[in-house]
């Protein structure tokens, strides 16, 4: 099974960003455990601020992995391009958000990746990909 995480914009402060909501981690050494926790599988990371590289590695995975977990950051809120992407593949996508984007600000509310996403896990921190992970498993 291979299977990649993709991150969007800001996701590589965690550790750094404002850790009272994202939490005191960094992305990599989380990472680093998963690869520890599920060693049966392929598991790939990778983050870019940038809404193009995003949609290019969604079509780059897009045809040949077993399951995208992805977590678009402030992209969710914004890009339909990212959803068309989402829309084009065969890949099976999970929106994850590590903070509860509800209890927020409004515009955090609503996700134009959702209804193209499998599925969505929402507030649970980082627990949210490996629950992601375990998804696909399942």
């Amino acid at each position: 099974m291979k299977i990649i995480i993709i991150n969007g914009p800001n996701l590589n402060l965690l550790g750094k960003r404002e850790p009272h909501i994202y939490g005191r981690q960094s992305f990599e050494e989380y990472f680093l455990k998963l690869q520890e926790d599920y060693p049966h599988i392929i598991l790939h990371y990778f983050q870019s601020n940038s809404e193009g590289k995003i949609i290019d590695k969604l079509h780059e995975v897009g045809f040949s992995y077993d399951g995208v977990i992805l977590n678009a950051g402030a992209y969710t809120h914004t890009s339909i391009a990212i959803a068309d992407a989402i829309a084009a593949i065969r890949t099976p996508v999970i929106e994850v958000h590590i903070s509860n984007v509800y209890e927020r600000e409004a515009f955090r509310h609503h996700s134009y990746l959702s209804p193209v996403c499998q599925g969505l896990v929402v507030g649970l921190g980082l627990k949210g990909y490996e629950l992601a992970i375990r998804f696909f498993l399942e």
